[in-house]
């Protein structure tokens, strides 16, 4: 966040400097040149008076060694011309040296010889290497005798422009500096209850409901924020205990006057005929025996959803405590079961614990499918880097991000596509089953505790019925690929 925030400031903030600075180092360099100007102006401008009387008097000795100690001490050549061009006074080698390859010599001289005085000198650029022609009429309006030219090399005032642009410059990025110094703490003050929302909301999205923000950090509208934050969640929380209590209470409290009534019914047993009595009879018993599941059901429901962190766990592990019993069941029952699991595999465990979702997954295999094979069998899924492909991996998981898809299937009489949405919903029974023991709550219970682990339950075709007429039931349970490093969420 810090990152992103400094990219957008910063870049403003450099076009606000560059916006007073490029034309504050524009004005620089122009005040340079025409101070520069001004003084070759001046200095051709006492030449060209001294030059007329001494032209007039013809005593030009003293004005000759006066420009001859202006080219020593300045390094600038001074020549007096006449109206042919040709140098009369002045050093003739090192001005006719300096006049080689300067466009504008023959501009200004021209025009000084017609009688006019020079133009300001516009060309400012520190990167322009060309020469500072200054040029003045000897004589008067048609009285013009000649004119005294002097060739400047700009190149130490063009060093000063560059001087001053690179102060310029360092002044400039003191702003900058202290944009980013001040940015950085004020913009981790700003942004560290955002971080902090951040995170608890991710820790909310894990079940954890006792997560609260800091309220008492930031800025005013972020600390009212996170006092909103938090007062939603008390709320929440309140609401999800509340439910919780009653389902846990309703299904005790019915316990007792169940049973009473269960007892109260079977006492009955014998003083009953041979008549309908004995019929409407075992249909009591039987609706009072599936009352007393539904309660048992909603207790264990409410007990693992009161649990609501998730944490890594070994997949080898949880089979190992599960495989001989579920070989028993399905030999009393006369089926197979077939495990195809590879070792290392860690995934993020739901609460609850991942033993007893598949255990329901099991028993759905056993009392509702009509199998004759159960397989349960585990892949890890990832996305190659690069490709954006799903890579299905049967190797041990180290580094690799990704889930891990475990599959409980069956070859028997499996479940209409059409009906696969609302087997994942409570008390939902297919119209086939009703005669079944059971409550319809399993999978959805089992959906919504892989949901909360950040995974995902779904339905599919299982395997190939023996006789060819289709496929049957499949349970997929995709969890996020755990290390076993990863620390248990507090």
């Amino acid at each position: 966040m810090h990152r992103r925030l400094l990219v957008v400031l910063v870049p403003l903030a450099v076009l606000l400097v560059a916006a007073l600075g490029v034309p504050l180092s524009v004005t620089v360099a122009e005040r340079e040149m025409q101070e520069t100007y001004v003084d070759r102006l001046n200095d051709v401008g006492r030449f060209a008076s001294l030059a007329e009387t001494a032209l007039s008097t013809g005593r030009t000795e003293a004005l000759q060694q006066e420009l001859a100690r202006y080219h020593a001490l300045y390094g600038i050549p001074v020549a007096v011309i006449d109206t042919s061009g040709t140098v009369l006074l002045g050093p003739v080698d090192a001005y006719q040296r300096a006049a080689r390859g300067e466009p504008a010599l023959s501009r200004v001289v021209t025009a000084a010889l017609a009688g006019a005085r020079p133009e300001p000198f516009g060309e400012w650029a520190p990167w322009d290497d060309s020469a500072l022609v200054v040029a003045e009429p000897v004589g008067r309006d048609s009285e013009v005798v000649g004119a005294v030219v002097t060739i400047s090399d700009l190149s130490k005032t063009r060093q000063r422009i560059l001087v001053r642009w690179a102060q310029l410059a360092g002044l400039g990025l003191l702003p900058l500096v202290a944009l980013v110094a001040v940015a950085w703490p004020v913009s981790a003050w700003v942004l560290r209850p955002v971080r902090e929302l951040d995170a608890a909301s991710s820790r909310i999205s894990q079940g954890d409901l006792t997560i609260r923000a800091d309220a008492e950090a930031g800025p005013v509208e972020l600390r009212r924020l996170a006092g909103s934050f938090n007062t939603m969640m008390d709320a929440v929380e309140n609401a999800v205990q509340r439910q919780r209590a009653f389902v846990s209470d309703a299904s005790h409290q019915l316990r007792n006057p169940l049973t009473s009534l269960r007892l109260a019914v079977e006492s009955l047993e014998p003083h009953l005929g041979v008549g309908g009595g004995r019929q409407v009879y075992d249909v009591a018993v039987d609706e009072v025996k599936a009352m007393q599941r539904m309660l048992n059901s909603l207790q264990a429901s409410a007990r693992m959803e009161s649990i609501r962190t998730a944490s890594p766990v070994d997949l080898d592990a949880v089979l190992a405590t599960r495989v001989d019993r579920w070989r028993a069941l399905t030999a009393t029952a006369g089926q197979t079961l077939a495990v195809d699991v590879p070792g290392g595999l860690w995934v993020l465990e739901p609460t609850g614990g991942l033993g007893s979702i598949l255990d329901e997954l099991i028993s759905n295999a056993l009392r509702l499918s009509d199998a004759g094979v159960v397989e349960v069998s585990a892949r890890v899924v990832h996305e190659e880097a690069g490709t954006g492909s799903g890579v299905s991996s049967t190797s041990s998981v180290s580094s690799t991000s990704g889930v891990v898809t475990i599959v409980v299937r069956d070859d028997g009489q499996g479940i209409e596509a059409s009906e696969r949405t609302q087997a994942l919903r409570r008390f939902w029974r297919a119209p086939r089953h009703q005669n079944i023991s059971g409550t319809g709550l399993g999978l959805a219970i089992c959906a919504d505790l892989v949901g909360a682990a950040g995974g995902e339950l779904r339905l599919a075709d299982g395997l190939p019925r023996p006789d060819g007429s289709g496929h049957g039931f499949a349970a997929v349970v995709a969890l996020p690929v755990a290390q076993p490093d990863t620390p248990k969420p507090s």
